[in-house]
C-alpha cells in the first residue's frame, strides 16, 4: 500500500443468525462427525459415498465461514482513503466502490454512516458500524477532515462533538 493512502480495517458485518464460534463449531461437528461414521464402518451401506460427499461439503462449510469472518486472504473489508478517491470494500466477493474526489460534492459524517455526495445527484450511505475501537473510529474522523479540506470539499461532521 502507498504510503499516500490510508486504509481504515473494518470488521465483518455481523449478520449471520449463528455467531462466527457457533457457525465454526457447527462445521467441525460435521467434519468430527463424519469421520467418526467414516473411521468406525457405522451406517455402511451402498451409499457409504454420501459419508465423503458430507465431508466434502462440511470442510467446504468450514471454509466459507473462515473466509468470510476471518483475514485469511488479508483485510477484505475496509475504507481507504488515497490522494484523489475514496474506496470502499464490503467484503471478498463484492465490488470495490470508488468515490473520485472531483465527483464529490459534500460529505456528511453522521453516527454509524458516512454520506457521499455525488455532484450527478446520487447519494451512497457507508455504514460504519463494522469501524471497531476508539482509536480506528479517531482516525476515520481525521482521515474524512484531511480528505475534505484537501479537496475543499464541504464536511458535516455532526460527530464533532462526542
Amino acid at each position: 500500500m502507498p504510503p499516500a493512502s490510508t486504509r481504515i480495517r473494518l470488521q465483518p458485518a455481523n449478520t449471520q443468525r449463528i455467531p462466527f464460534l457457533g457457525q465454526l463449531f457447527l462445521g467441525l461437528l460435521w467434519i468430527g462427525y463424519t469421520i467418526a461414521l467414516i473411521a468406525t464402518g457405522e451406517g455402511a451401506s451402498d451409499m457409504h459415498f454420501l459419508h465423503y460427499v458430507f465431508l466434502v461439503f462440511s470442510l467446504v462449510y468450514v471454509g466459507y465461514v473462515l473466509v468470510h469472518n476471518a483475514p485469511v486472504f488479508g483485510t477484505q473489508s475496509y475504507l481507504e482513503f488515497t490522494p484523489a478517491y475514496i474506496v470502499h470494500k464490503d467484503g471478498l466477493f463484492r465490488p470495490k466502490q470508488a468515490f473520485p474526489a472531483e465527483n464529490i460534492s459534500s460529505l456528511e459524517l453522521v453516527p454509524q454512516q458516512l454520506r457521499v455526495q455525488l455532484a450527478e445527484g446520487g447519494t451512497y450511505a457507508l455504514s460504519l458500524r463494522q469501524v471497531k475501537g476508539l482509536k480506528r473510529k479517531r482516525a476515520l474522523r481525521e482521515q474524512v477532515r484531511t480528505f475534505a479540506a484537501k479537496h475543499n470539499i464541504p464536511l458535516r461532521d455532526t460527530q464533532a462533538t462526542s
